[in-house]
This record gives structure tokens, C-alpha cells and sequence, in this order.
């Protein structure tokens, strides 16, 4: 089958394309064929080294954590999918190899999802990783209920923009923080803009005098540094960029997969409550060029790789 592959750690340059092995199959997983796979900005930090000390690499890497594609084949433990099911996963191990940018995947169950119905294939890639982090951070960490305030910084994001909209589905107020060019589309997912950098707190705080209910952080540096700032006096504080929030009486957030929350996520989808903007689709031969895309850092929505 045809994948990217890194023999090494390195940058962009570092990806090749080319044929390796189809995965072989276990009891309890699905064989994908992947119709589209998500860039993350954790892709190219495994492939940089970065997490080098947390999650062992076995080279050859196939990058990718996201997919969106159809069962081809079940394993003999499976009840859960059958040929032809169309799926969606954060398909994450407990190493590095095996990933999604390639033509098939044997992928867990416990790392799938229905596709929602309503989706592209392109749009439902952008999904597992970006969707579930939103999802974990707002509904468990930081325990978002009816009637609360959310600042959201980066909210413009892949993460961010499911992350305005998954809140305002739980029934919450939501203040995002992006670039100017990015607020009426803010607008447009329910978010109340306001602009990054000097004066941020004063803007935060005209909106909401006594304070948010919780801050979830996208970005880490300034943004984060003035977010206890932001809070009420019980308010919550969670990041998922920067551990440095530990240090800010918060707590940092990696995401998980989670089959039932990936669940709900598909069925917000389908509800039209949640919706997935595409920034750019790439051939998969091309996925160095997207992770340059990526790793620029001022995309609105997802960059999606396509076998």
C-alpha cells in the first residue's frame, strides 16, 4: 500500500512516499481504508523528537492520528463494525508507527466512531483529535454546564472552532480570542471575538465584569499567562499547549480516545450543532506541504491529507 513514512526524526523533509507493507489485522480491530486524515500539530512534534521521552518511536513512522474511511475487513473479535461501515477515529496507540497517513489502517475499535452521516470524508477527518480535545477539556475538565462564560483562546482554530461550538451546545456564553480577520467567523459559530495581545484582559473583563466561569487555552505564552486574570473567583482553567498551567493553579489536558465521545461528537454533527471547516485538502503525497501549512499556525479550520 502506499503511505508517508519518517525514517528518522527531522522536519518536513524528513517524510517520504512510497509503498510499505499492509497492516496485519488483530482480533480486535477494524481494517480502514482511509478515504482522509487530519494534520495535527502533534504530528510533526512526535516527528520533530519532542516527545521523544514520553512515547517510544518505532521507525519506520507512519504519521497521522485522525482518519475518516470505510471497514474492509473485521477482526475475529469484532461486533462492533462491519465491511462497508463508514468511520471516523483518534486511532492513538501507546507508540508511534502504525498511523494514519496511508491507503489502509487497522484500526482498534476502542478508537472508532460512526461517521456522521452528514459529513464529507474530508470534513469528518478533521474531527477525532481536534473534536474529542474540545469535548474532554470543556465537558470534563473543566465541567461546563448551562449558563456559564467560556473564554476560548485560539478560538478560531481547528481545536478552537469545535471547541465555540461544542460549548455553546452544552449552553454556555462564549468569548473567543482570535485575529481580527477571523471574528465574523467567530460570530458565525456563536462566539463573542475579541482581540489577542495588550489590553486583552480589559476587553475579556468588558464583557464580563465578575469574571468567566472557565478558560480553556489553545495556545499557551501571553494568552495564557493572563487567564487567571479572566476568571471568577471559582472559575476553572485548562490548557492543552503549554504544561505551564500547572504553575497556574490550571490543568493541562492530552487528549484521549474515547469510542462514546467520539460517539457524541457524531451525533452533535448530525444534529447540525457541530460543524468541521476544511482550510485545505492535499493529496497524501503531498503531506509535507501540508504540515508546513500546519505548522505556520494561522489556519482557520483543518488541513486534510486524501490517499
Amino acid at each position: 500500500m502506499k503511505a508517508i513514512i519518517y525514517r528518522t526524526y527531522g522536519g518536513p523533509e524528513a517524510l517520504e512516499y512510497g509503498e510499505v507493507p499492509k497492516p496485519k489485522l488483530g482480533p480486535d480491530a477494524v481494517l480502514v481504508r482511509v478515504k482522509a486524515a487530519s494534520v495535527n500539530p502533534v504530528d510533526w512534534k512526535i516527528q520533530a523528537g519532542y516527545l521523544d521521552s514520553v512515547l517510544d518511536a518505532v521507525f519506520p513512522v507512519i504519521p497521522g492520528w485522525d482518519l475518516a474511511g470505510v471497514v474492509e475487513q473485521a477482526g475475529v473479535g469484532v461486533t462492533e463494525f462491519a465491511p462497508g461501515d463508514e468511520v471516523i477515529g483518534y486511532v492513538r496507540e501507546d507508540f508511534v508507527s502504525r498511523g494514519t497517513f496511508a491507503e489502509y489502517v487497522a484500526a482498534p475499535v476502542r478508537t472508532l466512531a460512526r461517521k456522521p452521516a452528514n459529513l464529507t470524508f474530508e470534513e469528518a477527518a478533521g474531527l477525532p483529535l481536534a473534536g474529542l480535545t474540545a469535548y474532554q477539556a470543556l465537558t470534563r475538565t473543566l465541567q461546563v454546564r448551562d449558563g456559564a462564560t467560556v473564554v476560548v483562546h485560539a478560538a478560531a482554530g481547528g481545536v478552537g472552532s469545535l471547541a465555540v461550538q461544542i460549548a455553546r451546545s452544552l449552553g454556555a456564553r462564549v468569548i473567543g480570542t482570535a485575529s481580527e480577520r477571523n471574528h465574523d467567523y467567530l460570530r458565525g459559530l456563536g462566539a463573542e471575538p475579541v482581540t489577542y495581545g495588550e489590553g486583552l484582559t480589559d476587553r475579556v473583563r468588558n464583557l464580563a465584569p465578575h469574571g468567566v466561569d472557565a478558560v480553556l487555552d489553545l495556545v499557551g505564552g501571553d494568552a495564557l499567562k493572563a487567564s487567571p486574570e479572566l476568571l471568577a473567583a471559582d472559575g476553572r482553567l485548562a490548557s492543552v499547549a503549554d504544561a505551564a498551567v500547572l504553575g497556574l493553579g490550571g490543568q493541562y489536558v492530552f487528549v484521549r480516545p474515547d469510542a462514546r465521545d467520539l460517539a457524541a461528537l457524531t451525533e452533535l454533527a448530525e444534529n447540525g450543532r457541530l460543524r468541521v471547516e476544511v482550510a485545505a485538502t492535499l493529496p497524501l503525497e503531498r503531506a509535507a506541504d501540508a504540515q508546513r501549512l500546519n505548522r505556520e499556525g494561522h489556519t482557520r479550520g483543518k488541513i486534510i491529507v486524501v490517499p
